[in-house]
């Protein structure tokens, strides 16, 4: 499946651009959303990377945790989110499960501060679960975080749902404890609608991981650049991928120096990406790779993304 086949095909709900920081993945997310914005498709582009570079590649600021309407094209929505807004909208959720919840918060703390495993991460994948049924975008691009972070985000279905399963024991256990306290001071009904919502929380975990397995609807685009600590991390990200099983067919290889024989240094730099490019070629061999070169201006706004893009789909002029 090359990118163009993903671009293009309509069942592909998620596409996520993913490697090593500063090798291009923002400018690749924004790319294929432009592409996507313009063959129909209703496309939101979400940064969940802490250091936001999204709002420089449109021109426009998408800062703010909100959902903004794309300058300039139709079809395309853009988001940086914020992990900070995101956890108080989580905290203030979780703080308002009714009576039970406010006596239990006096005996153990408040379930608020129970904040699951890395929040950045858990923002990004909480707009998985936000845009899994959500038919109001007929694709989601993720620019993801450097790769240390994205692995984390991968493996957090497994860290949430054990997370959620702890809270929902604590919930029990505190339910017979206080029941009598709860029946004098009332709130059962607020406090159960809560806790259904936690339950269906961790259904939605599980029919997440499906979306990300499935290949008809998921695909993971690795960027990289090459050098040899690329190189290493690919290798990296790759093997987590396949660990959990996340479909992931090409791989961008970018900023590509081209031949300028009058340049001593660039030619140097050139000889030594030539040669980790042919250890690219060898290791990925099952793998559509698209090389990208060095181009002679910043990739910032519509038009520029949309060049990429018809690079990464083997449509330049």
């Amino acid at each position: 499946m090359t990118i163009k086949n993903i671009v293009y095909n309509q069942s592909i709900k998620f596409i996520l651009s993913g490697g090593k920081g500063g090798v291009g993945k923002t400018s690749a997310a924004g790319a294929m959303a432009v592409l996507s914005a313009k063959s129909g498709l209703r496309t939101l582009v979400l940064s969940t990377d802490p250091a936001h570079s999204l709002s420089d590649s449109f021109k426009q600021d998408l800062s703010g945790g909100e959902i903004i309407p794309v300058e300039g094209i139709d079809n395309l929505w853009g988001m940086e989110i914020s992990s900070e807004k995101g956890m108080q909208d989580f905290q203030n959720a979780m703080d308002g499960g009714g009576t039970e919840m406010e006596m239990a918060s006096q005996l153990l703390g408040s379930i608020g501060d129970m904040t699951p495993p890395g929040s950045d991460e858990a923002m990004a994948f909480g707009k998985i679960l936000e845009f899994l049924d959500d038919m109001s975008y007929d694709r989601v691009i993720f620019d993801t975080a450097p790769t240390g972070h994205t692995l984390k985000l991968l493996e957090l279905p497994e860290l949430l749902d054990s997370w959620l399963g702890k809270v929902i024991t604590m919930r029990q256990r505190l339910s017979s404890t206080l029941a009598g306290i709860r029946a004098m001071l009332g709130g059962r009904e607020q406090e159960e609608t809560a806790w259904e919502m936690l339950q269906q929380t961790k259904e939605k975990i599980k029919s997440a991981k499906l979306e990300l397995q499935d290949q008809e609807k998921t695909q993971f685009v690795i960027v990289m650049i090459p050098e040899a600590m690329a190189v290493f991390e690919t290798q990296r990200l790759l093997s987590s991928l396949n660990t959990w099983n996340i479909p992931m067919n090409n791989i961008v290889v970018n900023q590509l120096i081209p031949e300028n024989p009058g340049c001593e240094f660039c030619s140097s730099r050139r000889q030594m990406q030539q040669r980790n490019l042919v250890d690219i070629r060898d290791l990925y061999q099952d793998i559509d790779i698209v090389e990208v070169p060095l181009l002679n201006t910043e990739i910032v706004g519509i038009d520029s993304l949309e060049n990429l893009g018809r690079i990464l789909i083997g449509e330049d002029q």
